[in-house]
């Protein structure tokens, strides 16, 4: 069995910051990519950044400059550095981890989500 666990949401003001994190673990080889995604209310889910095990990342452009994504294959753990954060970046955020478990299978895993809102 293998579980992913974001944390690290919450209400923060515009121009605020955040640092989610999400932590693999259980019955795992390796772990491929891991990124965040995010759903706003009435939209769908969308991928913020994403970060291959060579630490190369992929950012959206509506979050380039603010946010930052790293991990650490150490702890099978990603993060997400959110920065001068915005009302528009309110939305339910969700790990996400593609894992070769010790089948070997490598299946994609999401997180049950973390809520961030940002709200003067």
């Amino acid at each position: 069995q293998v579980q992913v666990v974001e944390s690290g949401g919450g209400l923060v003001q515009p121009g605020g910051s955040l640092r989610l994190s999400c932590t693999a673990s259980g019955a795992i080889s390796s772990i491929v990519t891991m990124g965040w995604y995010r759903q706003a209310s009435g939209k769908q889910r969308e991928l913020v950044a994403s970060i291959t095990r060579s630490y190369s990342p992929n950012v959206a452009d509506s979050v380039k400059g603010r946010f930052t994504i790293s991990r650490d294959n150490a702890k099978n753990t990603v993060y997400l550095q959110m920065n001068s954060l915005k009302p528009e970046d309110t939305a339910v955020y969700y790990c996400n981890a593609d894992i070769w478990d010790t089948s070997p299978r490598l299946i994609n895993y999401w997180g049950q989500g973390t809520q961030v809102t940002v709200s003067s």
